[in-house]
């Protein structure tokens, strides 16, 4: 009976043991994540001193600085400037002569580039009252549209607290003091919170066009990342093309959110995004998967064991090799890769995922009461490498298709960036009406259109819209 119990206790510490084994494998990886071999962020890497660096990109065989053929750029002469002043000497350096009458030989330029003095300038409206002789009925002319109060700041002042706070994300009190410290215009928090209030209103066609735009798209890119909003963290749903831009903010990450948002849910172009399965469950969409979070996931495998996951190694050296000569041949202007070409990567593709399957062979050990047996991080992405291989290899079947994901990651940095600086909004209504006006400015950016232009008809109630193409 004792021999049976000591049998049995052993079976169970051998199981504890390979429990903790898998446990402290997996905390090890949590420690060797960064944001070079994950989807953290820069941030998250705290103050210790970072690693030897190393990039995604590999060497080009180009030397480094500018290339040949690079126009480079410089501060250049105008031909008209704003104000000339001349200097002319008084005498001969020689022999000390007035030169006061003599001709000018030649001249040297040299221009200063300059900010003049900024200060508010008021334009007073007067609406005049007349009586007329005839029949003494005074008439009163009206005031311009726009001209409401007494006294009121104008469109260009309106435009530049916009910009300061959805374009550049200053906080209400810092984008107050710097138009008090550079402009005289004591403005107080309360009047640039209703210049957004007005602003956001006044942008309900614009979003409409531009969500109705986007599900007319061929090519979509969509992400989701957490925000704080309300005291509470929420998701933000971005939908991206090369000129467009949408934001919406929800409770829920998955469908939810994504119905939310409204773009993908009518959407059967093709949707290109880092793999978040719920959005899978719209089948209308041909999906396209981001190769730039798969680079880091396959570096993160390929530091953590090399010669035993070496199928990362080849997988990361395909997608490089077929990126580099894709982009060659959009270069050279061609519309596809030869077929012959993408086969013979579609059989080193299946070779390296059956490599990796050999590497990574069907657990059999618990390290765990409950539940499935778990599978190793490298097991999963190969996994989703092998199922979804063709949205993996998009990229070079269909020259619209970008490699990585990156467009729409890049608007989504805005909203992080704002959150970093100003902080979290206090209200979802908030929220709401600062990404309306964001959306409206990286737009209006994406299509070239100037913000000092959209951005002051925004503030006088005329909306710049984009395109319907």
């Amino acid at each position: 009976m004792l021999v049976v119990e000591q049998a049995a206790t052993i079976e169970r510490l051998g199981q504890r043991i390979v429990g903790l084994e898998a446990e402290v494998v997996e905390l090890k990886r949590r420690l060797a994540a960064n944001s070079r071999n994950s989807s953290r962020p820069p941030s998250s890497d705290g103050l210790a001193k970072p690693p030897a660096p190393k990039s995604l990109r590999r060497p080009s065989g180009r030397k480094p600085g500018g290339q040949p053929g690079h126009d480079g750029g410089h501060l250049a002469l105008v031909a008209d400037p704003d104000e000339i002043v001349t200097y002319a000497p008084a005498c001969c350096d020689g022999c000390g002569r007035d030169l006061g009458g003599v001709g000018v030989e030649t001249s040297e330029r040299r221009q200063v580039f300059d900010l003049p003095e900024i200060r508010l300038r008021v334009t007073e409206h007067r609406a005049e009252q007349r009586r007329c002789d005839g029949c003494g009925h005074l008439s009163g002319a009206a005031f311009p549209a726009g001209v409401l109060a007494p006294a009121q700041y104008g469109p260009r002042v309106r435009a530049l607290g916009l910009y300061l706070i959805a374009g550049q994300h200053l906080p209400y009190q810092r984008t107050a003091r710097l138009l008090s410290d550079w402009l005289g215009a004591p403005l107080s928090t309360g009047t640039l919170a209703g210049f957004i209030e007005d602003a956001a209103e006044d942008l309900d066609a614009f979003l409409d066009l531009v969500h109705a735009q986007l599900i007319g798209s061929p090519l979509v890119h969509f992400d989701e990342t957490g925000a704080r909003a309300g005291g509470r963290t929420r998701w933000l749903h971005c939908a991206s093309t090369e000129s467009l831009t949408f934001y919406a903010l929800h409770d829920r990450r998955g469908t939810e959110g994504i119905d939310h948002c409204g773009v993908m849910p009518n959407y059967t172009g093709i949707a290109v995004h880092d793999g978040w399965p719920q959005y899978r469950a719209y089948d209308g969409v041909t999906h396209a998967l981001c190769n730039a979070h798969h680079l880091r996931e396959l570096l993160a495998v390929i530091e953590q064991d090399a010669d035993g996951q070496s199928w990362a190694v080849h997988a990361d050296r395909l997608l490089r090799r077929l990126n580099d000569k894709t982009q060659a041949a959009k270069v050279a202007g061609k519309q596809s890769l030869p077929e012959r070409t993408l086969a013979g990567y579609r059989a080193w593709w299946s070779r390296i995922i059956t490599l990796g399957h050999q590497q990574n062979p069907p657990p059999t050990v618990r390290t765990r009461e409950r539940g499935p047996i778990g599978r190793t991080p490298a097991a999963n992405l190969l996994r989703r490498l092998d199922e979804h291989r063709d949205d993996v290899l998009r990229f070079a079947h269909d020259f619209q298709v970008p490699f990585d994901n990156n467009l729409v990651e890049r608007d989504i940095r805005m909203i992080k960036i704002q959150q970093k600086i100003s902080g979290s909004w206090r209200t979802t209504t908030g929220a709401d009406r600062f990404l309306a006006i964001r959306a409206y400015i990286s737009t209006a950016r994406k299509q070239d259109h100037s913000l000092f232009d959209a951005l002051t008809r925004l503030a006088d109630h005329q909306p710049w819209l984009p395109a319907t193409t």
